[in-house]
């Protein structure tokens, strides 16, 4: 199998990249500043002038400052490529703080109350009035803690919405929660939460991004973070993605999600080898893709047989203690269709351990 991974050659790019050569026949690492979009008569994505060539997988990513083009290259190769983690519409949704929160509300995903004004002059004489101070400004774009402003007062807030109407700059109001300059980095790959960290801010600071001079600690989340991370990630349409979580007061709410997220903090305080979970994951998906006819066929020449595959046959293996924990085998797993989303009722007793997926 051939991969590709597209992106402006960052640090956890070149390590994904790499894990990636241990799984595929083949990857190559396309600059995405050498990459163009051709319509209309001629269409397509050519890379360095020649035409972008084929892959079984093709990872995109970027900076929210290629946004444009880092959708148009995906919807030109939506069904040519069979795999690809990250959806087309992901690419301006998730780049912008405004989509961000459009697409998390359509999914009742709690997030911090968020006020979308019609003009400044509009802000000041609704919103500036009734929130309770400080709020948060943002920029609908930008990374790593940039364009994210706070002000304690009316009058501080009034002053920097006169600064972005100079500037022409369009903003989004938040209110602030307290958190002791703390948040949570989650990082889902593939429908699974697969490491997460608590970021804390520097001193003076209330940004806890790690570029901002935040630091990280490794953390296990709780069931319903767990589950926020996740139901993020699915309505940005992404399958590689990084969510920020606040624990607030009257729980945790995300804040915002990265579709290019950088592995160098969380690797630091994670035990697992995370470009590795996201090249393996890849791996895996384009195999399966690629799978699925020739077990189609293998399925019906097996019925012409008349011959059937049997559910639940049992395996013979060791298992996997990791703390309080046990891992199970891929294999189980891919047969029970659990996941990080399910609640599971567990019967044990000496030499026996039953597992069934809990329903109300």
């Amino acid at each position: 199998m051939r991969a590709g991974l597209i992106s402006l050659g960052s640090t956890s790019s070149k390590w994904v990249a790499e894990a990636m050569e241990k799984y595929f026949d083949e990857v190559d690492m396309i600059q995405l500043k050498n990459i163009e979009v051709r319509l209309g008569k001629g269409a397509g994505v050519f890379y360095e002038g020649e035409p972008l060539q084929h892959y079984d997988c093709l990872y995109v990513k970027g900076s929210f400052r290629y946004a444009q083009l880092l959708r148009s290259i995906a919807s030109m190769l939506e069904g040519k490529v069979p795999y690809m983690p990250l959806s087309s519409s992901s690419f301006t949704i998730a780049h912008n703080k405004l989509l961000t929160h459009l697409a998390l509300q359509q999914k009742n995903i709690p997030m911090p109350k968020t006020y979308i004004p019609s003009t400044i002059e509009a802000a000041k004489e609704k919103v500036l009035k009734e929130v309770n101070y400080p709020i948060v400004m943002k920029f609908p774009e930008g990374t790593q803690g940039k364009g994210v402003m706070f002000a304690d007062s009316f009058s501080s807030a009034s002053s920097l919405l006169d600064a972005l109407g100079a500037l022409n700059q369009p903003f989004i109001i938040q209110e602030y929660i307290e958190t002791g300059g703390k948040d949570i980095r989650a990082l889902v790959v593939g429908g699974k939460v697969v490491a997460a960290m608590r970021r804390v801010a520097k001193t003076d600071e209330k940004r806890a991004n790690i570029h901002a001079g935040g630091t990280g600690e490794s953390v296990d989340l709780d069931r319903i973070s767990r589950k926020l991370a996740l139901d993020s990630a699915e309505a940005l349409g992404t399958e590689v993605c990084g969510v920020d979580i606040l624990d607030g007061p009257l729980g945790p709410v995300v804040i915002e999600a990265n579709i290019s997220p950088g592995l160098q903090g969380l690797s630091k305080v994670s035990t697992a080898n995370l470009p590795d979970e996201i090249a393996r994951f890849m791996f895996e998906k384009t195999q399966g893709i690629l799978g699925v006819k020739k077990k189609e066929e293998s399925s019906t020449v097996m019925k012409d047989l008349g011959l059937e595959e049997k559910e639940g046959q049992g395996i013979i293996t060791n298992l996997d203690f990791r703390g309080e924990r046990i891992l199970l085998p891929k294999l189980i797993t891919d047969m029970t269709l659990f996941s990080d989303r399910g609640e599971y009722m567990i019967k044990a007793k000496k030499g026996k351990l039953e597992i069934e997926e809990f329903k109300i």
